[in-house]
């Protein structure tokens, strides 16, 4: 009877797990006309899982207290058997994680992925993209090595601009009245625990998409041109996921280092303060964009305005046709923004001086003159062709 009892409980557990792998990741119904511009979500997904993991590794080696946190990580380094392949993972897969979600963010803005019914899978990327930047920027920390202390004192002293209520905001962020032991150790809980909100945001992200299904290079409904994601699209992943760790093994086994700051390999030191401080690389375009506003709080407004363009692209961008291959001003229109904040992410890595300032603003108004325009273009090209759609209703009617 026991035995009995035990295979029911887990028939009535197992079926239905296998019944969500079933439906969402073999028997799922893909359009048939993919490319492997529709792959960079799994792997986004696939960076998340290494990050999860290796950070939990790490964390069990790391002493989160100013005078202990550089050495434990040297001591990580140095001493743990393989635990300089933890960091290096964990370090690169980092910036990995930012080139294909980025490339997600591209792809869905290039096909408009975002238009109706999928605004909220739109939203909730870009929620996932604002928290993956605070998770990294608290991470950054952690080593509290020369950069990572400078840099968040740069950081969170942004803060300080909101009227009224600035300076008591970066007392509380900083624990204190300066960056500290308090600061580091509330960082340090953070870092760990916000990777599990943002596993969380991706599986709702991943269950909205599912609902709707996916979109494709045509930008047409494909109901009936559906194949099963297994086998006949997961080899597409197969694929770029095999690329791409290969060129993470390349850049963990021989150069590590290149994607860092080398200022971050000296303890720090908050008497000595680097010549140039400057963020990660996938933060350079949002630091370009708020340096090139004199003004502190207009600058810190601009850059929170990206995100909010992104969020209300859904709705204030509204395509009569999705395909790019129909729209060549589209074309242009979407690769001139791409463009754009690669420009604005060189331009954050170099010094604050004439000419790169002149050229950050000018890149600036562009970046958010370009999504005005794109939603402008939408909106006359649907004003344009209501006539046409009337008259051939009517032509229909006769």
């Amino acid at each position: 009877m026991r035995n009995k009892s035990n295979s029911f409980r887990g028939s009535l557990f197992g079926q239905p797990l296998l019944n969500v792998v079933q439906n969402h990741l073999i028997s799922y119904p893909t359009p048939s006309n993919l490319t492997g511009n529709w792959n960079w979500g799994v792997l986004a997904g696939l960076c998340l899982v290494l990050q999860i993991v290796t950070g939990i590794f790490l964390a069990m080696h790391y002493t989160a207290h100013v005078d202990y946190a550089f050495h434990s990580v040297q001591h990580l380094m140095r001493d743990v058997p393989n635990g300089w392949l933890l960091r290096y993972l964990h370090l690169n897969g980092l910036s990995l994680f930012f080139i294909v979600v980025y490339m997600h963010l591209f792809r869905g803005l290039y096909y408009t992925s975002y238009a109706q019914p999928r605004e909220a899978v739109w939203l909730i990327g870009v929620i996932i993209l604002l928290l993956m930047i605070l998770t990294r920027f608290i991470g950054y920390v952690l080593p509290w090595g020369q950069m990572s202390l400078w840099g968040r004192t740069v950081i969170t002293s942004l803060a300080s601009a909101i009227p009224l209520v600035g300076t008591s905001i970066v007392n509380w962020l900083w624990g204190g009245f300066s960056v500290d032991n308090p600061t580091l150790n509330r960082f340090y809980s953070l870092h760990y625990l916000l990777p599990f909100i943002l596993a969380a945001l991706s599986l709702a992200h991943l269950a909205l998409l599912h609902q709707y299904g996916s979109t494709n290079p045509l930008g047409v409904s494909l109901q009936t041109d559906l194949v099963d994601f297994y086998p006949y699209f997961y080899t597409k992943d197969l694929v770029l996921l095999i690329r791409l760790s290969a060129l993470a093994m390349f850049l963990v086994c021989f150069y590590p280092e290149i994607l860092g700051h080398t200022d971050n390999n000296i303890p720090a030191n908050p008497y000595s303060t680097p010549a140039h401080i400057v963020p990660e690389w996938y933060l350079l375009g949002y630091y370009a964009i708020l340096r090139s506003i004199p003004n502190k709080l207009a600058g810190v407004l601009a850059m929170l305005a990206v995100f909010v363009s992104l969020r209300l692209l859904p709705w204030a961008h509204k395509p009569n046709t999705r395909g790019p291959q129909f729209r060549l001003i589209h074309q242009i229109l979407r690769v001139a923004v791409a463009a754009d904040y690669v420009l604005l992410s060189y331009l954050g890595q170099c010094p604050v001086e004439d000419p790169y300032v002149i050229i950050g603003q000018i890149l600036t108004v562009g970046f958010f003159g370009l999504l005005a325009l794109i939603c402008v273009l939408s909106y006359l090209d649907t004003m344009f062709a209501m006539p046409a759609n009337n008259n051939k209703k009517v032509s229909l009617l006769h």
